[in-house]
């Protein structure tokens, strides 16, 4: 039995099915809609100036701050630590909603959710370390369609158990606990990588071919970086001092791999368009997330929670399954993105602010719901071009 597991995890289905579960339950949280009614409400009795001014922005900073280091971590200690991390975070943070009460411990909320999404990195990381690069497109797939499909499921359960079974944010909560738990429980069964992207890679000496068997050479089933293409030149030289880090101490590997990292950084920035792009990803992707984090905010000031009612989780499905077909859209549109790439990120991006203007000026809930749609379809059709 425990020979017929270990074959199981070597192949590239189990894991991906494992993480895809994972994907599933960590992202079917019913209650994330209607996160601002719930401190609002009888439940927390917090005031909107409370929830917008001392408890939110506790995510942004917590996230930024955590976001690097997080990155060095999860490749140091090869992605499922970090996975396991990203479980407890969820579970702390929904035992915190549930049971704790206020302004400090909603802050430590936002806190440990800042964690939660910190760590998001191993999830998309974590597959490329266990997978072949024959599997890549395929594997990538599915893990993002399962996390837009769990998505979608959660915002429309949490809006029909709101709307028609008069479920209370209270026990909308509970479910997604629940739900993460079940996934902190999926990543025990992933299996451990052995390689990563800088600290645990294969190194040119440990790859070249023997004599009388073929082994794959570097990159065959490790994730690319931006000086792949001088693989084979680095083979025909054999390995240089820098590749042989079986006599170093452990120390010297760290900052050896930190100066490889400086090094892959300044070769993919030369590239002017690729700076651009990249400046474009971090402001979009940064001004989407302060959306996402205060749109609630906006909707419960247009159309108060306790005199209205809510459709925050219906708006919430409609906007993911939007953004997932313009995303799927890209793959069929055939444009040539080096010559009119710039122009549409220029017309969508105007398209974002004038959604953004929208719903800043209007009074009606109905047109900031219709602004959000567009702003979050727009901004995941560039973001899939980008």
């Amino acid at each position: 039995m425990g020979c017929w597991k270990q074959e199981e995890s070597n192949t590239w289905t189990f894991p991906t099915l494992i993480l895809c579960l994972y994907g599933f339950f960590y992202m079917m949280k019913p209650s994330e809609p209607f996160l601002t009614p719930y401190l609002t409400g009888p439940d927390k009795n917090l005031t909107v100036d409370e929830v917008t001014n001392h408890i939110f922005p506790v995510w942004t900073y917590s996230y930024l701050a955590l976001l690097f280091p997080v990155f060095l971590i999860t490749d140091y200690v090869r992605y499922k630590p970090v996975l396991l991390l990203q479980g407890v975070s969820f579970i702390v943070t929904w035992l915190l909603l549930l049971f704790a009460h206020g302004v400090a411990a909603m802050q430590a909320v936002e806190f440990f959710y800042g964690m939660a999404t910190a760590t998001e990195v191993a999830y998309y990381a974590y597959i490329y370390s266990v997978v072949s690069t024959d599997h890549y497109q395929r594997v990538t797939s599915y893990c993002r369609s399962i996390t837009l499909v769990a998505a979608t499921v959660a915002a429309v359960l949490g809006q029909l158990l709101v709307s028609l079974a008069d479920v209370s944010y209270f026990h909308l909560n509970a479910i997604t606990l629940a739900s993460v738990s079940l996934a902190f429980l999926c990543s025990f069964f992933l299996p451990m990588p052995q390689k990563s992207m800088f600290f645990h890679r294969k190194d040119v000496s440990e790859t070249l071919p023997a004599p009388d068997k073929g082994v794959p050479t570097v990159g065959s089933d490790g994730p690319s970086s931006c000086q792949e293409d001088k693989g084979s030149v680095s083979a025909d030289r054999g390995p240089t001092p820098e590749q042989q880090p079986d006599n170093a101490e452990p120390q010297n590997h760290v900052l050896r791999v930190l100066v490889q990292l400086s090094k892959d950084l300044r070769d993919c920035y030369s590239s002017r368009k690729l700076l651009y792009w990249s400046l474009w990803w971090a402001l979009a992707t940064a001004g989407f997330n302060q959306v996402l984090n205060y749109i609630q905010v906006l909707w419960d000031f247009r159309a108060p929670s306790h005199s209205s009612a809510v459709y925050n989780g219906a708006v919430e499905a409609i906007a993911t399954f939007l953004s997932s077909v313009t995303s799927f859209v890209v793959q069929y549109m055939k444009i040539n993105w080096d010559l009119f790439g710039e122009l549409a990120l220029g017309i969508f991006s105007a398209i974002d602010a004038g959604s953004l203007l929208l719903m800043h000026f209007t009074t009606n809930i109905w047109a900031c719901y219709a602004g959000y749609l567009i702003f979050k379809a727009c901004y995941m059709l560039l973001i899939t071009i980008a």
